[in-house]
C-alpha cells in the first residue's frame, strides 16, 4: 500500500430520500495510517471524481471519531462497520462505501436511525427519577452484576447489529437486538428493576422479542463486543415469566 500514490473509492450516492442511488468513483492521495473518514474529508475538500469532473461533496455522519458515538456507521466492502475505525491499509481495493440498507437514506451515506430510537421508547430504555435525584445516592449495584451490566452499557446505537440481522427489514417491525439488550441493562439496575415489568411488556408488543430468529449475526458484528445473544436469551426467559404473571395476576402485594 505504501508504494501506491492513490486510493480508489467507489461510493454509492443518493441525492435525497426519493432519488435513485448511483455510484461515483474517487481517487484520494494515499497517506499512511489514514482511515475511511480522513479519505472522505479529502474528497470533501476537493470534490472531483476520477473522471476529473467537479461534483458535490460526499455527505456522511460522524462525531467522536473514536468508535464511541456510532454515527459514522456505513457498509465498507460489504460489511457494516464504523468508518472511523476502518484503516485503509487493511481494506481491499477499490474500497466500496455504501449506506446501511436497513435504514432510510437521507443523502449519500447518511441514514435515518429513527427506528432504533423508537425501539428504545417501546422498551422504555431509561430510568425514571421523578425528582428523586435530590434524595441522595440510590441502592448500590453488586460488583459482579455491575461488571456484566457495564458491557451492555457500551451500546452506541450505531445500527450495525440491525444491518446484520436478517429479521430487520422493510417487511418486519422487529425492534432488533440493541433495544432488547438495553431493556436487560435497565432491568438490572437496582432502581430500574422497579419498572422491569413495563420493559418486559414492551418487549412482548408487536415487533418485540418474538421477532428474533436467532441467526446470531448481531453478536458477530457488534463493534463493542456486546453479548447481544446472551441478552436476548435472558430477556426471552424474563418475558415468558412476565407473561405468566400477566395471565395469573401479579404476585406483588397491593
Amino acid at each position: 500500500m505504501a508504494e501506491q500514490s492513490k486510493v480508489t473509492f467507489i461510493i454509492t450516492r443518493q441525492d435525497g430520500p426519493d432519488a435513485a442511488p448511483y455510484e461515483e468513483t474517487f481517487e484520494v492521495p494515499y497517506r499512511q495510517n489514514m482511515n475511511v473518514i480522513s479519505a472522505l474529508m479529502e474528497i470533501r475538500k476537493n470534490p472531483v471524481n476520477s473522471k476529473g469532473e467537479q461534483t458535490t461533496p460526499v455527505m456522511w455522519d460522524m462525531n467522536c471519531l473514536e468508535e464511541v458515538c456510532g454515527a459514522c456507521s456505513m457498509v465498507i466492502n460489504g460489511t457494516a462497520r464504523q468508518s472511523c475505525a476502518a484503516l485503509v491499509d487493511q481494506l481491499e481495493q477499490p474500497i466500496r462505501l455504501e449506506p446501511m440498507s436497513t435504514f432510510p437514506v437521507i443523502r449519500d451515506l447518511i441514514i435515518d436511525r429513527e427506528r432504533m430510537f423508537d425501539a428504545l421508547k417501546q422498551v422504555k430504555a431509561w430510568i425514571p427519577i421523578d425528582g428523586t435525584h435530590d434524595l441522595g445516592p440510590g441502592p448500590r449495584m453488586p460488583e459482579n452484576k455491575r461488571q456484566w451490566a457495564y458491557e451492555l452499557s457500551k451500546c452506541m446505537t450505531c445500527g450495525v447489529c440491525l444491518e446484520a440481522c436478517p429479521n430487520v427489514n422493510d417487511s418486519s417491525n422487529f425492534i432488533g437486538p440493541a433495544a432488547i439488550s438495553q431493556a436487560r441493562l435497565f432491568n438490572a439496575h437496582p432502581t430500574g428493576e422497579m419498572n422491569a415489568s413495563d420493559r418486559l411488556n414492551g418487549l412482548m408488543e408487536a415487533g418485540g422479542i418474538d421477532g428474533c430468529g436467532n441467526s446470531q449475526n448481531c453478536v458477530q458484528v457488534c463493534p463493542k463486543g456486546i453479548p447481544l445473544t446472551t441478552s436476548i436469551a435472558a430477556m426471552n426467559r424474563a418475558t415468558n415469566i412476565q407473561a405468566f404473571k400477566n395471565f395469573f395476576g401479579s404476585d406483588t402485594a397491593l
